[in-house]
């Protein structure tokens, strides 16, 4: 008894100093906050389980196995009513995916030019920026949606009288016509030049970044990068008997036949996407390009750079420290704001598996947590690649 007398006093002083020793304390809190949080999901799948019991809904995702029944106005992918819901699922987010890509790759170029004309030496350039990035970022995105949908898309004339673009495309209030291409058998071998030359243009670049930091000195890279881009694939393309042609659209009737099209909502939504977004690029560039000291421009203005070369070799380079994460959130919005789409019929994920597919199907837990799912992928992707970049672009003390 004398002997456990004694150790009591020193078990107790060993739990107190766990309990007061900080590691020891976080990994508890930790251990309890998980345990929270898995009794938390635990018990909202199994209480949603029992209330869909006892209302006779069945779950699962079997449904996806089940025939649509209903068309798609427009796809990339073959689709047709006998399909399934899961293919449903699959046009959906190519849709989403195709306007969302062609946003984004507009947007960053127009937001980049505006941004830079902003701080323009030419007073009604620089101003004409400004009411640009004024106006339309103050503009709710579902108001401009709607705007080229009902007052310029829908009152393009009829097929009959469509508006003829350079003599290959037509534009109507039925949507945008242009030529589609025919690969012939050979064409892969042009695509495989056009690979070897991208490829060949980033070891040019990488070869130019090494050079410059050993010696000072900087090879060519932008003509000798075009010349193996746009020459390579050209000469190889002659060479394989331009195994390419083009089926244009032809006015049949009341309609075009052939080529390919995309509707009057494409074509609004993806417009308004550009312009909304790129307004914010642009102020990102603007206070990117501002962050720079302007000493370092006076420096290179001693050295006798021009002031192109200013901005495209000292300036934007420091300047994408500062423009590349704000640049995440508004490309993870271009895709997300997509799904303002529905307003206007555009047959986006939201819309032809969130909404027609739900109110057929009934299973609005499993298609929410899909569509939920989707777009949380897409944006981690975003911020996983950008985040990739901007560590490369950082400055790293040796």
């Amino acid at each position: 008894m004398a002997m456990l007398e004694k150790g009591s006093p020193a078990r107790e002083t060993s739990f107190a100093s766990m309990v007061n020793d900080e590691r020891y304390r976080s990994v508890f809190y930790q251990i309890v906050a998980f345990a929270l949080i898995v009794w938390c999901a635990w018990f909202l799948f199994t209480t949603t389980s029992h209330n869909l019991a006892t209302r006779g809904m069945s779950s699962g995702f079997d449904f996806l196995g089940n025939t649509a029944g209903f068309a798609i106005a427009w796809h990339i992918i073959p689709y047709e009513p006998s399909d399934t819901y899961g293919r449903v699922y699959l046009v959906g987010i190519t849709n989403t995916l195709i306007v969302s890509v062609v946003a984004i790759f507009f947007t960053t170029i127009l937001g980049f030019v505006v941004g830079i004309l902003r701080l323009s030496s030419n007073w009604l350039i620089a101003k004409l920026a400004a009411w640009y990035v004024e106006i339309l970022r103050n503009t709710p995105l579902l108001l401009q949606i709607l705007f080229w949908y009902l007052a310029v898309f829908s009152i393009l004339p009829r097929p009959r009288d469509s508006l003829n673009i350079f003599g290959v495309f037509e534009l109507n209030n039925r949507g945008f016509y242009m030529p589609s291409p025919l690969p012939g058998d050979l064409f892969w071998v042009t695509v495989l030049a056009l690979l070897v030359a991208i490829v060949a243009t980033i070891a040019l670049a990488h070869h130019s970044n090494r050079k410059q930091a050993s010696t000072g000195q900087r090879i060519p890279v932008l003509w000798p990068s075009l010349g193996m881009i746009i020459v390579l694939p050209l000469l190889v393309f002659i060479v394989t008997g331009a195994p390419l042609s083009f089926d244009y659209p032809v006015l049949q009737g009341f309609n075009f036949t052939g080529g390919t099209s995309v509707p009057p909502a494409f074509c609004s939504l993806l417009i308004a996407l550009v312009v909304y977004h790129s307004a914010f690029i642009a102020e990102n560039v603007r206070a990117g390009i501002q962050s720079v000291s302007h000493g370092q421009t006076e420096a290179s203005y001693s050295l006798g750079l021009r002031p192109g070369l200013t901005v495209r070799l000292i300036v934007i380079p420091q300047a994408m420290r500062a423009i590349v994460p704000p640049l995440i959130s508004v490309w993870m919005n271009v895709v997300k704001n997509s799904s303002l789409a529905v307003a206007i019929g555009f047959p986006d994920l939201v819309s032809v598996f969130m909404q027609t597919s739900l109110n057929q199907s009934g299973y609005a837990i499993e298609i929410v947590a899909m569509v939920m799912l989707f777009y949380m992928t897409v944006s981690l992707t975003i911020s996983a690649a950008l985040n990739v970049y901007n560590k490369s672009v950082q400055l790293k003390e040796r």
